[in-house]
């Protein structure tokens, strides 16, 4: 990152920026953003919260800014790029494992390819698609950094359009329905990439690295529902473990934008989930079609995350500018924020070709988007 006219703006000069890009996710802020409002609300040494962590650019933005952080997220597809970013493994144990996987995976992966549905062998060559079901099944990446950090650099690339990923022809951010993707690739007659998957992942490697590693604080990466670990951290806030937050920085999800399981189902795979979409009942993973499920959920959260702030903080908020969604985000945050001893005030983010629910080469009109930014008076 480096700054312009006294605003961030995203370099791959420096490991913090080429690092800050791990992971297309749908639902995302820019990495800019992030760095400014932590910079502009904060001071050095203060804690930052964020309960929608997403890829982890709001925790990322403290970390690497001499602040402190606490993210929790419960998509573990966002998890794994925030632990890649915030708990980097060397470029040493990378390859070192890589080698290891692309050892096992001329036996291992061949075997297991035969029980998949069809869908795989149209997106990915048999050499990609074994070294990806022995990644699959070998990376600890819940438990072990370097395996994280390898699933990370994977997953960034599992799909991608035409060229530049190890599938077929796909958009990179949103995985297409399995049924669809193959009639679409028959149509067009588009076969999978011929590709060595130690020279492909090898190029990444080198290149993320170029610049060597992020410098982070310490920050802790929570993989789990908001809803259940706030009280937790509540706990230690009042045992003195765990220090009051000078900044909420955070982005929930937007009311019926679109479905957080489906539509990355083919990197939840890779993660270990079934090789099928499916849309889950589960409102908190999905998407967010009822109301009640959707003001339930802010209303929670957001009562815990009050507990947390330090004497002198700031809530900031970014929410879709779509009427259910902002109004709901709004009185949610009234309620346990509210007037007499905070102060709300607002600021319209119109579409600029850059916002939260941007796919890549989707320039539709958008709503845009509101920053809610309460403090206290």
């Amino acid at each position: 990152m480096i700054k312009v006219d006294g605003c961030f703006k995203r370099s791959y000069q420096n490991a913090t920026g080429r690092w800050s890009a791990v992971g297309p996710y749908y639902a995302m802020f820019p990495t800019e953003f992030a760095f400014d409002v932590v910079e502009r609300h904060s001071q050095k040494g203060d804690w930052i919260l964020d309960p929608f962590a997403g890829r982890y650019s709001s925790v990322y933005a403290a970390a690497t800014q001499e602040r402190y952080g606490l993210g929790i997220e419960i998509h573990p597809v966002g998890w794994v790029y925030g632990q890649a970013k915030l708990h980097t493994a060397s470029k040493g144990d990378i390859e070192g494992r890589l080698k290891e996987i692309i050892h096992r995976s001329r036996w291992f992966g061949e075997r297991s390819r035969r029980v998949l549905p069809e869908f795989f062998e149209h997106c990915y060559s048999p050499k990609i698609l074994s070294f990806l079901l022995t990644a699959r099944n070998d990376l600890n990446w819940r438990e072990d950094e370097v395996d994280a950090t390898l699933m990370a650099l994977i997953l960034i690339d599992l799909h991608a359009k035409e060229g530049s990923g190890l599938s077929n022809q796909m958009r990179q951010s949103k995985a297409m329905a399995p049924d669809y993707s193959i009639r679409w690739w028959k149509d067009h007659n588009k076969i999978p990439p011929d590709l060595d998957p130690v020279e492909f992942i090898q190029k990444k490697i080198d290149w993320r690295y170029k610049k060597g590693m992020p410098q982070t604080n310490t920050c802790n990466v929570i993989l789990g529902d908001s809803t259940h670990h706030l009280e937790i951290v509540a706990q230690k806030v009042i045992a003195g473990e765990q220090k009051p937050f000078s900044l909420l920085l955070t982005s929930p999800p937007y009311y019926d934008v679109t479905h957080y399981h489906y539509d990355q189902w083919l990197r939840l795979w890779m993660l270990g989930s079934e090789s099928w979409p499916t849309k889950k009942e589960d409102e908190n993973r999905g998407r967010f079609s009822s109301k009640l499920h959707y003001e339930q959920l802010l209303d929670t959260v957001f009562e815990h995350s009050a507990k947390l702030m330090a004497e002198q903080a700031v809530v900031y908020v970014r929410t879709g500018a779509r009427e259910f969604t902002l109004n709901t985000t709004r009185e949610v945050l009234k309620r346990h924020f509210p007037t007499g001893e905070w102060e709300l005030y607002e600021t319209a983010r119109p579409f600029e070709n850059k916002t939260q629910t941007t796919l890549f080469g989707d320039f539709a009109p958008k709503p845009g988007e509101v920053d809610l930014i309460l403090q206290r008076t």
